[in-house]
């Protein structure tokens, strides 16, 4: 009996039809993955559809939050024939998982050092925190460096966290590794834009098992972020792990009900 290859599955998209700074629609995407054995695609919304990240000072206003339900409700409709969607909440400072349903797959959590900062000390965050916990979502986390540690050693207690770019947004890779975020079970890492000689330091000390690939559309390319994990040359079964194997390991975690 033949073992039926898993697909591969881009663990790092961003997908939207309101931010028009760039084509980023899904219809973009799969043109741009059309010539790649990409079958599984774990999308966020880009982050003009969730707040204004030029405006330090940002306020949330009704309009942004109806905004960010259109985002939403786009990526929740996609089902696109020859790809499987893996949709993931953006949450924001009104910490909205009322909103969740059990189509999604994931919790993304994002901003750079120069935007709006999240309300960690509003109690609603701890009640986001509860539920996103209780559903067994992994959240991608791109924060910066003190945040990011303190997420994981006082917020996280029971939720998988993903750190993009191999850490390259959140203080650095070695920073995270000094930090001794790497070690610990709960915390996985992906490969979008992220340096070979760092994928393979990951690999060497930490091992395969919560290592994701992906992307980073539209800022980074299918094509050449999947080459550029098939030339690191891994054995089949860790290259398949990486490609889709672990994706599919940490979406079995996930209550549906």
């Amino acid at each position: 009996m033949m073992n039926t290859p898993l697909p591969v599955i881009d663990a790092h998209v961003h997908c939207g039809i309101l931010d028009r700074s760039s084509p980023q629609s899904f219809e973009v995407y799969a043109r741009q993955a059309a010539a790649t054995d990409i079958g599984g695609v774990a999308i966020f919304s880009p982050v003009m559809e969730i707040y204004d990240r030029y405006d330090p000072s940002f306020v949330d206003t009704p309009a942004w939050r109806r905004r960010r339900m259109q985002s939403n409700a786009y990526l929740l409709s996609l089902k696109p024939v020859g790809h499987t969607v893996y949709p993931y909440f953006f949450i924001w400072n009104d910490f909205a998982v009322d909103q969740l349903s059990a189509a999604h797959c994931g919790i993304k959590w994002h901003r750079h050092a120069d935007e709006p900062v999240y309300r960690y000390h509003d109690p609603r965050c701890r009640s986001a925190l509860d539920e996103i916990r209780r559903r067994g979502l992994p959240v991608v986390l791109e924060e910066e460096f003190d945040h990011t540690v303190r997420f994981i050693r006082e917020l996280a207690d029971g939720i998988r966290v993903i750190i993009p770019h191999l850490g390259m947004l959140n203080g650095g890779f070695r920073s995270i590794a000094e930090a001794g975020l790497w070690a610990q079970e709960n915390v996985w890492a992906d490969t979008a834009l992220a340096d070979r000689s760092e994928i393979r330091e990951y690999l060497s000390v930490y091992g395969h098992r919560r290592l994701l690939f992906g992307s980073d559309f539209p800022f980074g390319d299918p094509n050449s972020e999947l080459r550029k994990v098939h030339s690191l040359q891994l054995d089949p079964a860790k290259l398949a792990a990486v490609l889709g194997g672990n994706f599919i390991r940490l979406q079995s975690r996930i209550d549906r009900s």
